[in-house]
């Protein structure tokens, strides 16, 4: 089997992410990587959280910190709701590491060497009232190109457009609002773009093809409007530092890496952290999923768009540049974004259902079901209260949940605490049979294909096939007239509950353990099923064990959805 890297967007270390953030990068990232495994490949999964640059040093003034000590509580914060989502990463480190700092100096290092870095005097603004430069996101303003006035200096929020200080209208110093601001000479070290403009533009050809269109299109977009050197330091006092033994003067100045240099970075700097990490007597080779890896490894990452031009274009560029075998991605999943009633959710503004919140409401797999069924794929897709019920309350309490509860309750209520046996297998079967393993076929098909919302579509139709044989077979008459024809069917039925444990547990995990462990099948072990095994549907054998789970999945009233709206906003939010 082959070997396949995931990685999603690091998320930023200036709070809690939203739902938006969620299925944008990590969750999908995760569904892949879980759906891998179980179809068993070798897989590693690999992120991080990005505590560089200014959102990091913000964050730790407001929170009164020192940035250090803000980052790492942070990061344990952080970790702790992806734990709660059940993301399964190998590893998730930190870009504070000191892996981290190595391999991105050894990066510039070899940059320079090739020409791909020079020193630049330019004028950058300077915040007499605070006694500093302002490095991007310490300059807020409006933004030339939309208007948005809540706009930062290195990108706006609202129409993605990169930015540097200097282009934002009616500037104002992001620490002490001051609108005083000067215009100063300073050095900094730029990455020359411009000069790598065309190998960037044949490595795009060669990978396109691969990729779905929005990456595509975002990353053409950059190249047609062409590659502009960039600046890759910063005047901040956390970050990875400028190696003094290449730029003395600059390390002097206290000058550190830009955060959207090194954060790219992270990626090998985390899966080297993984390394290290290895409990004793076990071995891990980073260097064999990043060196010399390039027809060894299929690495897969994952974003929301506006992420996508700094790992389709500008990464890339940098591992060119560097003239090293490093491991470049073969497919970038981007995604639209997941608004809140049309509205986009927000950060900085607090606005939207945040991840800790809605553990804190509901169960992780309701989040992690509705939120890939309605991926952000081909467009943006919007979040509301009541869409989010209906899911739930069709998809998963009534059309899963309750096939699960129904089956097994009336199995046990007629025929004890073991599978029945029944008569033999007949046209009803055969035909569902054939019906599981042509959707499984299909369900497989998406998620090779990274089609979130069709591999979802795909599971529901696979667990809507048992409710219709259930129907069809309405083993609750049957067994009034044909107690072993009714045993067939609930057996049956049972074998479908232990299918849909297997094959719905990247979405769902909690319900599919749950599941899977109603039956006390000896020897148990498989990780997947293949297309002739779910026809035979004779994976759990009469005279098995089997318990009564607790409710799956509760339905969401609407005593339920006026709390919710209550809580978070609804239409008017």
């Amino acid at each position: 089997m082959a070997r396949h890297l995931v990685t999603s967007a690091l998320p930023y270390i200036n709070g809690i992410k939203h739902l938006g953030n969620m299925v944008g990068s990590m969750l999908p990232a995760d569904v892949y990587s879980r759906y891998l495994r179980q179809r068993g490949h070798d897989v590693l999964y690999i992120c991080a959280t990005d505590e560089h640059g200014t959102p990091a040093e913000l964050a730790a003034k407001a929170a009164g910190l020192p940035v250090a000590e803000f980052c790492a509580q942070a990061h344990d914060a952080q970790r702790a709701v992806y734990d709660g989502f059940q993301l399964a990463f190998d590893h998730f480190g930190r870009s504070s590491s000191p892996q981290n700092a190595e391999i991105t100096q050894h990066f510039a290092r070899r940059l320079r060497q090739n020409g791909f870095i020079e020193e630049r005097a330019i004028r950058q603004v300077y915040s007499p009232a605070d006694g500093r430069f302002l490095p991007d996101r310490y300059v807020e303003g409006t933004c030339p190109h939309c208007g948005y006035d809540k706009a930062r200096g290195d990108q706006c929020e609202n129409c993605t457009r990169v930015l540097d200080p200097t282009d934002l209208l009616s500037p104002r110093s992001a620490i002490s609002g001051s609108t005083e601001l000067e215009v100063r000479e300073t050095t900094h070290l730029f990455l020359l773009q411009s000069k790598l403009q065309h190998e960037v533009e044949a490595w795009v050809a060669a990978h396109e093809a691969e990729w779905p269109q929005l990456s595509s299109s975002i990353a053409r977009k950059w190249l047609t409007e062409g590659l502009h050197d960039r600046a890759i330091t910063r005047d901040l006092d956390w970050g990875v530092r400028v190696p003094a033994d290449t730029w003395p003067e600059l390390a002097a100045d206290g000058k550190v890496f830009y955060v959207w240099f090194d954060a790219p970075i992270e990626y090998i700097g985390a899966t080297k952290e993984w390394s290290d990490a290895a409990p004793s007597g076990e071995h891990r080779d980073w260097r064999s999923w990043w060196y010399e890896a390039e027809d060894t490894v299929h690495y897969t990452q994952f974003m929301a768009k506006d992420n996508v031009p700094f790992h389709t274009v500008m990464f890339p560029a940098t591992e060119l540049g560097v003239r090293e075998p490093w491991k470049k991605v073969d497919v970038v999943k981007g995604f639209n974004w997941l608004t809140y009633y049309g509205g986009k959710f927000s950060t900085s503004q607090r606005r939207g259902i945040f991840t800790d919140a809605a553990l804190e409401t509901l169960p992780a797999d309701y989040w992690r079901y509705f939120l890939i069924a309605n991926a952000p794929e081909s467009d943006d897709s919007s979040f509301t209260w009541e869409h989010f019920a209906a899911t739930v309350n069709k998809d998963l309490a009534d059309t899963l949940g309750n096939f699960v509860n129904r089956v097994l309750s009336f199995s046990r209520k007629r025929f004890g605490d073991d599978v029945p046996a029944g008569s033999q297998a007949g046209e009803a079967e055969a035909r569902l049979g054939e019906e599981c393993a042509r959707l499984l076929t299909e369900y497989e098909e998406h998620m090779d294909a990274l089609q979130y919302r069709k591999a979802a579509a795909a599971l529901r139709a696979l667990w809507s096939a048992g409710n219709s044989y259930l129907e069809g077979k309405a083993p609750w008459l049957e067994i009034k007239t044909d107690p072993e024809g009714a045993a067939l069917t609930l057996r049956t039925a049972m074998n479908l509950i232990h299918l849909y444990a297997i094959v719905s547990e990247p979405l769902i995990p909690a319900a599919a353990a749950a599941m899977r462990g109603a039956f006390v099948v000896e020897g148990d072990t498989a990780n997947w099923v293949t297309a002739e095994q779910a026809a035979s549907l004779n994976a759990v054998p009469a005279g098995t064990p089997f318990t009564v789970p607790p409710v799956l999945f509760a339905k969401i009233s609407e005593e339920d959805l006026e709390s919710f709206r209550a809580r978070f906003g609804g239409a008017d939010a």
